[in-house]
């Protein structure tokens, strides 16, 4: 069949990204207090918290480097001394993007080593946009500087991080027709 290779590409990026969508989702409902809540999952295996922590201390990091008085008065919020504070909700953490990429780079049909490098290159690039973005928005409150558009900081944050994904995406497209890789049966060809 001539469509067989995009419907096994397509049903494994889609199927990939549900479970970890999906799964986060329900890990975050497994994990927080209150409801179906296991303690287990909260204290041992929380990688949302995780990735949140991450994100606040990055940003902690860059502020300070910028020379700003910043700190964690709490697991969600990062403040600027005798200023405003931003919280980090979840939605706030970039995981369906992250996911996204993830999911499409898992779906293709390159060696294992290669497609590792490639997820953990862009979620830096993702991690690293959403680190400015939580910067920038925390001097932007305290600067009272108006959003370009109107638009709030998560438009923006996924306006930038699906523009660095599709520029990743044409760079992977690159990368891979340049050695001539049409489907599964030339994988052994790259490396």
């Amino acid at each position: 069949m001539k469509h067989q290779p995009f419907i096994k590409y397509l049903f494994k990026f889609i199927f990939s990204f549900c479970i970890l969508y999906y799964g986060t989702i329900a890990f975050i409902g497994i994990s927080s207090p209150g409801g179906f809540y296991i303690p287990f999952a909260d204290k041992y295996i929380n990688y949302v918290a995780w990735l949140r922590a991450g994100l606040l201390y990055c940003s902690k990091i860059v502020l300070h480097l910028a020379g700003f008085l910043v700190y964690l008065p709490d697991m969600y919020t990062i403040k600027i001394q005798d200023g405003n504070a931003v919280h980090i909700g979840y939605d706030c953490i970039g995981y369906g993007v992250l996911f996204f990429w993830i999911a499409f780079v898992f779906a293709n049909t390159i060696p294992f080593v290669n497609k590792i490098k490639w997820m953990v290159g862009g979620v830096l690039v993702i991690w690293t946009i959403n680190v400015v973005r939580v910067c920038l928005l925390l001097v932007a409150i305290n600067q009272q500087w108006k959003s370009p558009f109107n638009f709030d900081n998560h438009t923006w944050f996924n306006i930038v991080a699906y523009v660095a994904i599709f520029t990743m995406i044409y760079f992977f497209d690159v990368a891979y027709k340049k050695h001539g890789r049409t489907d599964e049966t030339s994988e052994k060809n790259i490396n």
